[in-house]
């Protein structure tokens, strides 16, 4: 795998929402609002010690890394007639006009205001780090990295074409959200916050007023969907799952949400619709947040500066009963089950996860038995087969002595329980098991001709190694698609075929 050299673009960091004036005055005061705050975890070593694993914030990692600076220079932010470093900074300030300590008026305008300054920053950027040179002028691109209700700016900005010109929006290079409610933000009992609830913009969560200001037909149902403003390739959606440990409102928060969620938004309203994403043990902010996690840096670094992406899909050919279940499925009786595909994807040699999807953190990949084994029934054409992953990948990391990029996959299904039909009322219950759990280790390699290799190996059988090649296949659209056998060894089990699709990334 060759590692590639190419441009780096300006990152314009998008905060979240405050929701208090109290908040909107805390965040204003410090330079980089929040985005510097790292974290100190304790992590347990193989032999039981104890060690302290510090991340340092993903704004200091950027230039520590990748040689990024601020815009910040003698007091000022992006001084007047100075000219900017493409790897630069910026935090889009956008809560200064309504700070009572620094703007003359300070209301709360809605969200497509806020769009339209950063399209302006984005103009201004592209004058001071490209001046009249024509040839810069149209290299010039941005990313964009937004949390919370900062990834709902910037798709109002993509996607209202009241907000700014085609021009300005086409300077976006990539978009990537921490924990963004896409698709609103639902509580317990009320469900999607109301409309009229419009203390400090809190409706700008709602989802009619979400279709409004993001340009959505008002019929949709939704509004996570990018509407075709933007490629969704392009943009990637990291969710939290960790609702445990977000505190703010003195845990009321996540009590009012529930679980399956940050402690905010929940997890099916956490990813823009068509995106790639990743899952991660994180809560919504805090000492334990999203953004200020190793997690989430490392995917973040991946998505914009890496070189391959890879789709994970688990292509399902045979889910076994138990004999009790079978029996009384084949002798007519209804059956009710739900099945759990968990995935764990990390790099080789790493600390960290890049994806992780598992039932006690309430995040695993839930299908139900009709699904699965019975799609007519369910409306389907075909079983609803597990999309597991999309993740991105960096020849920076690859393995020094094959030079492949390495990453195993932790994959396992299970049942909790079936229920099958008894007489009158009496359900029987029987108790549900694993059907699969094993660890996978992928080694993907490419050559200058663009023609992939993938080779494999199962920890149940040889520990960390790959020892044999994926068989390669070719789908409809001529991508290389490889398949790895998947077997359970006793009954029930599974029988499937874990099926990859690499490709380059940002050629």
């Amino acid at each position: 795998m060759t590692l590639v050299t190419r441009p780096h673009f300006p990152i314009i960091y998008v905060r979240g929402y405050a929701g208090s004036e109290d908040a909107v005055e805390e965040t204003v005061a410090t330079p980089y609002m929040g985005f510097n705050l790292g974290s100190t975890r304790i992590r347990q070593r193989w032999n039981g010690a104890l060690d302290r694993f510090i991340f340092e914030s993903p704004l200091v990692r950027l230039m520590k890394d990748y040689g990024y600076r601020d815009v910040y220079e003698a007091g000022d932010e992006l001084p007047a007639g100075t000219s900017i470093e493409p790897r630069s900074l910026v935090i889009y300030r956008y809560y200064d006009q309504v700070s009572p300590s620094m703007a003359a008026e300070p209301d709360r305008p809605d969200i497509p205001v806020y769009a339209e300054g950063l399209g302006q920053l984005i103009e201004k950027l592209r004058d001071q780090v490209a001046g009249d040179d024509e040839e810069a002028r149209a290299a010039f691109r941005v990313y964009l990295v937004a949390h919370s209700m900062g990834g709902l700016i910037c798709r109002c900005f993509l996607q209202n074409d009241q907000v700014s010109t085609a021009e300005t929006k086409a300077l976006v290079d990539k978009v990537f959200t921490y924990a963004t409610p896409h698709d609103g933000i639902d509580m317990r009992v009320i469900g999607n916050i109301p409309g009229f609830f419009s203390r400090n913009n809190a409706n700008n969560f709602n989802r009619d007023n979400m279709r409004d200001y993001l340009g959505l037909p008002e019929d949709q149902e939704r509004a996570h969907d990018l509407g075709g403003k933007f490629d969704e390739d392009r943009f990637f959606s990291l969710v939290g799952t960790n609702d445990r440990d977000y505190e703010v409102a003195s845990g009321w928060s996540r009590r009012l949400i529930g679980p399956m969620s940050d402690g905010l938004v929940r997890i099916k309203n956490a990813a823009a619709r068509g995106t790639p994403r990743a899952y991660v043990h994180r809560s919504h902010s805090g000492h334990h947040g999203i953004v200020n996690s190793e997690e989430g840096y490392q995917n973040l670094v991946r998505f914009l500066f890496g070189d391959v992406r890879v789709d994970g899909i688990l292509k399902v050919d045979e889910l076994e009963l138990p004999t009790r279940v079978e029996k009384a499925w084949k002798a007519g009786k209804r059956v009710r089950a739900s099945y759990h595909f968990e995935v764990v994807l990390r790099p080789r040699g790493a600390r960290y996860d890049l994806h992780r999807r598992t039932t006690d953190e309430g995040s695993a990949i839930f299908r139900k038995f009709d699904e699965m084994l019975m799609p007519e029934k369910a409306g389907l054409d075909a079983p609803r087969q597990p999309f597991l992953f999309s993740t991105f990948l960096s020849a920076r990391y690859r393995t020094k002595k094959s030079g492949a990029l390495v990453f195993s996959i932790d994959l396992r299904a299970l049942v909790p329980e079936y229920e099958v039909d008894g007489f009158l009322w009496l359900d029987e219950h029987i108790e549900g098991s694993h059907l699969y759990r094993d660890t996978i280790t992928i080694a993907a390699d490419c050559d200058s001709s663009g023609c992939w290799k993938l080779r494999y190996g199962f920890d149940s059988r040889t520990p960390g190694r790959v020892t044999r090649s994926c068989e390669r296949i070719e789908d409809e659209g001529g991508d290389q698609v490889f398949t790895v056998p998947i077997a359970s060894k006793s009954r029930p089990g599974m029988k499937a075929r874990l099926e990859l699709r690499p490709r380059r990334w940002n050629l």
